[in-house]
């Protein structure tokens, strides 16, 4: 039976999908999707254009993004049930994880999108594992989906983002599809792969990145998680958002949100004086505080300066304000929604409810029923 971390993962998944499907980019990935490798596609990209997936902070991806889509939907189409589906997921997410994990920092020190670029094994090993390919064919799975690996970090902040998820979850599953079929993959292909994208080649192991897996607590990129808790901690005593402060977070925080200056919503996630100031004057984050780029919240955000700090973990933050008078500084190792801070079982599901009302409501708890009924509830129509 799949660990009880890999049912929360895909419920998260499903809860952000559901959430995504009404998003522009979602929409147009749904419009142009072709039979179940573009119904992958546009189900990734719905479930990531939030930014409130699950997050494996050891190699900075999104594990579930690219990987249980092409479960799901393949799943599906087999008339595989849910225990199949996530099987299938739990071994795409292990896999990519891997590569991921012995692959950071070197791929956002190039500039890569972590996601897209290692999504592809997962999406590939997922599909490999639904179709009951043997170890040879897997492999071959494998390295033809590396051929088509890519995504930049630049991209961060625009639609872009999360389509870049959309094109891995179908390179993955269309390279299954071929090594079905018998379709050769020279092994130098690894190497090729390495080579240019600096990537280390790892498989999975123990104990299972899973247990490291985030779930988000907010709809925004990861390494603003800090800085918002810390303000929310500040706000808790008695700081006003009539002050200005100083957020110091590790440069790879920087390299992830990079926007001070925003004027989308979308942007607005990757900017940590933005987020910051969000939680100083509007609370903990939500959906829909990311519709727009509120003014208010953006005259608060140009009083916030931002310092850098390589001895803090990557997912540490600090925040001293000084408003009224005085000065408070608030300080996180780790924000909620880590592994150290878990969300709690009302967390969890307040957020899933936030995303897709009721319907989820049980989805995984029958691992025998088809997986179609699931692909019904957060398919976008």
């Amino acid at each position: 039976m799949v660990d009880a971390a890999y049912r929360i993962g895909f419920t998260d998944w499903l809860a952000c999908a559901v959430g995504g499907s009404g998003e522009p980019a979602a929409i147009a990935a749904t419009r142009v999707a072709e039979g179940p490798v573009g119904r992958a596609m546009a189900l990734a990209v719905a479930g990531h254009i939030l930014d409130f997936d699950d997050t494996y902070a050891p190699g900075l991806v999104h594990l579930s993004a690219p990987t249980a889509p092409v479960a799901l939907v393949l799943g599906a189409h087999i008339d595989a049930p849910v225990g199949a589906v996530l099987d299938a997921y739990a071994e795409g997410f292990e896999a990519m994880a891997a590569v991921a994990r012995a692959s950071h920092p070197e791929l956002y020190e190039r500039g890569w999108h972590p996601t897209a670029v290692t999504g592809v094994v997962g999406a590939a090993v997922a599909a490999s594992t639904l179709l009951g390919l043997d170890r040879q064919r897997t492999a071959a799975a494998v390295r033809l989906a590396l051929t088509g690996a890519g995504g930049l970090r630049s991209a961060f902040g625009a639609d872009s983002k999360s389509l870049q998820v959309g094109v891995a979850a179908a390179q993955g599953f269309r390279s299954a599809l071929l090594a079905e079929r018998g379709v050769s993959v020279p092994g130098t292909v690894v190497e090729g792969f390495t080579d240019a994208y600096g990537a280390v080649w790892a498989t999975a192991g123990s104990p299972p990145a899973v247990h490291d897996n985030w779930i988000k607590a907010y709809p925004c990129c990861l390494q603003t998680h800090g800085p918002i808790d810390c303000a929310l901690e500040l706000v808790r005593r008695g700081a006003s958002p009539d002050g200005r402060g100083i957020v110091t977070v590790h440069p790879r925080s920087r390299q992830a949100a990079p926007l001070d200056a925003v004027q989308t919503g979308l942007e607005a996630k990757f900017s940590i004086p933005y987020t910051t100031a969000l939680a100083l004057l509007r609370g903990a984050p939500g959906v829909d505080d990311f519709a727009a780029v509120d003014a208010g919240v953006s005259a608060v955000a140009a009083r916030i300066g931002l310092e850098l700090d390589g001895t803090m973990g990557e997912s540490a933050a600090r925040l001293e304000w000084t408003s009224g008078g005085r000065t408070l500084t608030a300080g996180v190792d780790a924000a909620l929604g880590s592994p150290q801070r878990p969300m709690d079982a009302a967390g969890l599901a307040a957020k899933v409810s936030s995303l897709a009302g009721s319907r989820l409501e049980g989805v995984l708890d029958d691992t025998t029923a088809p997986a179609r009924r699931v692909l019904d509830l957060v398919e976008p129509v």
